[in-house]
Formats: C-alpha cells, sequence, structure tokens
C-alpha cells in the first residue's frame, strides 16, 4: 500500500551512491593536500576538471547521449561551472593553504545551513520536524568537531580566520550550484553531457584565472601528484558528482548536504589508518552526533514542495 512505502531517501537507489560519494569524498581531503606545493592551487583545479570533463565527454559518446545544445544548455552549463567546479574549487584549496584540511572539512559541513534556506527560498521546499531535528543534533556534533579541529590547528587565529573565510565562500558557491541540480532547467538536460560541458568551461575559467594569477602552466611530475590528479578528476569529480547530483534530483538538497556532515568523520577515521590521527572525547562525541543526526534526517520523508 502507498501509505507504507518507504521514504525515498532510506530506498538504496540514494543510500548507495549517497554512501559512495561520502567514502569518496571523504579521502580527498588528504589527496588535496598533496597538490599544494610546486603547482598553484588554481592549475591543479584546472587539471582536475579538464580530465573530468574529458571521461565525462567520452562517456557520454560512449552512450550515445544526445542533448539540445542551445542557448539555456550553455548558460546552465557555464553557470553550473562556474559556480561548482571554479569558484568552490578554488576557495577550498585555497584555504588549505592556511588551516589544516580536517578543519576544511568540517566547516564545509555547514553546507547543510545554505542548502536548506535555499531549498526553502528558491525551491519551495518544507523542512519537516524530523528532518530540523536530525539537523539539530548534527549540527551539535559538527559544533564539536570544529572546536575539536580548530584547538589543534597549529597556524595562528589570523590564518585560521582567512582559512575558514575561504571555506565560507566556497561553501556558497557549492550550495548555489546544488540548488541549481534540483530545478526544472536541471531536468531537461541529460545529466552526463550537461556535466562534461560545465567541467570543461570550469576548466577553462580556471586555466584563464590561473595564468592571469600565477603565470603559465606549472605541473608536477611526481607519480603522487600525477595519481592524486587522476584520482581527484575520474574518481571523486567524473563519478562521485554524476552520482551526487542525482541524489539532489531525488530527495533534495537539503537532505543530500548530508553528505557534507558525515565526509569529515570519514575523513578523520582515514586520518587515523594512514596519518596517525588521535582521536579525543570531544571528537569522538562530535561524531557520534554527527551520526545520529544523519540518521535521523535521512529517515524522514523527501520535502514537500
Amino acid at each position: 500500500m502507498i501509505g507504507h512505502r518507504r521514504p525515498n531517501s532510506t530506498r538504496a537507489a540514494v543510500l548507495v551512491p549517497f554512501a559512495i560519494v561520502t567514502l569518496i569524498w571523504g579521502s580527498t581531503w588528504i589527496v588535496i593536500r598533496d597538490q599544494l606545493g610546486t603547482v598553484p592551487p588554481s592549475w591543479s583545479v584546472t587539471y582536475r576538471f579538464l580530465v573530468a570533463g574529458v571521461v565525462l565527454q567520452a562517456v557520454a559518446m560512449a552512450r550515445r547521449e544526445v542533448v539540445t545544445r542551445d542557448a539555456g544548455f550553455w548558460r546552465f552549463a557555464a553557470t553550473l561551472g562556474l559556480l561548482q567546479f571554479v569558484l568552490n574549487f578554488n576557495f577550498v584549496y585555497r584555504a588549505e593553504q592556511h588551516i589544516t584540511s580536517g578543519l576544511v572539512a568540517v566547516t564545509f559541513a555547514l553546507l547543510l545551513v545554505p542548502n536548506a534556506l535555499f531549498a526553502r527560498l528558491f525551491l519551495g521546499q518544507r523542512l519537516g520536524r524530523q528532518l530540523l531535528a536530525g539537523s539539530a543534533v548534527a549540527m551539535a556534533g559538527v559544533a564539536l568537531l570544529f572546536v575539536q579541529e580548530a584547538r589543534s590547528d597549529p597556524n595562528g587565529p589570523g590564518q585560521s580566520l582567512l582559512g575558514i573565510g575561504l571555506t565560507l565562500c566556497a561553501i556558497l558557491s557549492a550550495s548555489c550550484a546544488n540548488v541549481m541540480q534540483a530545478t526544472r532547467a536541471a531536468a531537461r538536460y541529460p545529466m552526463v553531457p550537461t556535466l562534461a560541458a560545465a567541467m570543461l568551461i570550469g576548466a577553462g575559467l580556471d586555466a584563464a584565472w590561473a595564468w592571469i594569477t600565477t603565470g603559465p602552466p606549472v605541473f608536477d611530475l611526481r607519480p603522487s601528484y600525477i595519481a592524486g590528479v587522476l584520482y581527484l578528476g575520474v574518481v571523486a569529480s567524473s563519478l562521485a558528482f554524476t552520482l551526487y547530483f542525482r541524489i539532489i534530483r531525488a530527495i533534495g538538497p537539503a537532505k543530500a548536504a548530508y553528505n557534507s556532515v558525515i565526509v569529515p568523520v570519514i575523513a578523520m577515521l582515514l586520518s587515523t589508518l594512514f596519518e596517525g590521527y588521535r582521536w579525543s572525547p570531544l571528537a569522538a562525541a562530535g561524531g557520534v552526533l554527527a551520526g545520529i543526526g544523519l540518521v535521523v534526517a535521512l529517515s524522514a520523508r523527501r520535502p514537500a514542495r
């Protein structure tokens, strides 16, 4: 019976890609850290989305996906490329030059807030009590994680404020791009070729900005750097963004943003395995609360329009 159907956000079609994206993006913070050094951040961002765009374009061609590339398509792809693949990532990569990757990841968990607000303002999605309750619990966990990471950050207060400010700018850019995926305009165009165009446009804008601000292209021939570019381009961008934007279309931007709440917990778990990170009682409590909030929120029904 209809009344006994499971909520959209607890079905395997949503939970499986949600888990995949969370695990992938939980690992990217360590990889991004290795990208900062010889190569200016804007060039690293350029290489990442050039690889991602080429891969998705090849997938679209192999699947023979047809898309009407009218003026509306190019406006949508260019706007998405600017917000998601230029502003968002340039802010994130620069933030990691001033604060630890853990603090950037935890701060980015605040994506839940603008996603929920913008979904209410621009999409008319009402947030139910269960979703609000889950959000409150999750944000309490994020607050504990933030305090823990801020305490352990070796940079001075000036550097920390600058890094957090850059991360907040990235959050706003990403949130606008997230909400775009839940609009009727997004539904008019196939996901893969649209994302390919947005990433290639973004890579072009990234390259222009990098050349203007830092000079001609710079590349690092270290195997770890090359592997990082390929991982970030193919897995963390081509695959992860395709899955994530489909999640947004299925359950809305607010609930999809819970990905960013769990990502720092995954990042800390991976840091425990590979970097010797030690969990304090504060961090452990924050991780538990974030997980409880996720379960409560995702078990709520899809926001009403």
